[in-house]
């Protein structure tokens, strides 16, 4: 069962910030098996390569983001962040880390605006209104695109196929933002992760997030098995289907 984000603009602990809470919906991989490569939809990517691609959504926020930056240092892992506009008005420094330690930066709209909420007009705007804030910050543009819920219709696909997007989903969802339990959330890496896997986190969650922990067992354990971990991009120039 799929997750149907509401968004929230909060201050809690004295964060303020745009993120994600769930609610039921339909399964999104029925929506993401109607298109393909050819559409620039991606939930992993074939190759033979022990390579893997950590993403995290609804970010920056001032705390955990650089927790997880930290992590990612210590084992030489790379990421994609796919960011919210507001969130990165707001921290604008966490963005520049991000950009200056050699992560890649995706687009999440400017507001976390889901696609079942609105048009695919609305989600052009916010999309190349977040574009711009990070090409403010980084002087790179964003090119990849995580719709939020996950859900994608047509009309989007060809939209953003249109901005020259490629828009990303996942194979492997943590559901991180609803604090289950950590080991469950770390069993299922081990056992589900492989070649061209791209991991689902989240980098603003509400209250205690347990993701910095996970990470800090999940990335030694599947390096001393061969894995690298690399952002989205990278890994798409190793599709063996393109």
């Amino acid at each position: 069962m799929l997750t149907k984000i509401i968004c929230l603009l909060l201050t809690f602990a004295g964060v303020s910030g745009v993120f994600g809470v769930g609610e039921n919906m339909p399964a999104t991989e029925q929506v993401w098996l109607s298109f393909g490569r050819n559409d620039g939809v991606y939930a992993e990517v074939r190759t033979t390569e022990k390579v893997i691609a950590l993403t995290f959504d609804d970010g920056p926020h001032p705390v955990l983001t650089n927790k997880i930056l930290d992590i990612l240092s210590e084992y030489d892992a790379k990421a994609t962040f796919f960011v919210i506009g507001k969130n990165a008005e707001l921290y604008p420094d966490v963005i520049k880390r991000i950009a200056f330690e050699g992560h890649e930066i995706g687009n999440h709209t400017y507001s976390h605006l889901a696609e079942t909420n609105s048009n695919s007009e609305k989600l052009k705007t916010e999309i190349l209104k977040t574009e711009n804030i990070v090409y403010s910050l980084t002087g790179e543009k964003t090119k990849l695109f995580r719709p939020p819920t996950g859900y994608c219709s047509k009309s989007a696909v060809l939209m953003t196929k249109a901005l020259d997007y490629k828009t990303i989903v996942w194979n492997i969802d943590t559901r991180d933002w609803a604090h289950r339990n950590k080991n469950d959330i770390i069993r299922e890496i081990k056992s589900g992760a492989g070649s061209g896997s791209i991991i689902l986190f989240h980098d603003f969650i509400s209250n205690n997030s347990d993701t910095p922990e996970i990470l800090e067992t999940i990335l030694p354990c599947l390096i001393s098995k061969g894995y690298r971990f690399i952002t989205v991009s990278e890994m798409l120039g190793l599709d063996e289907a393109l």
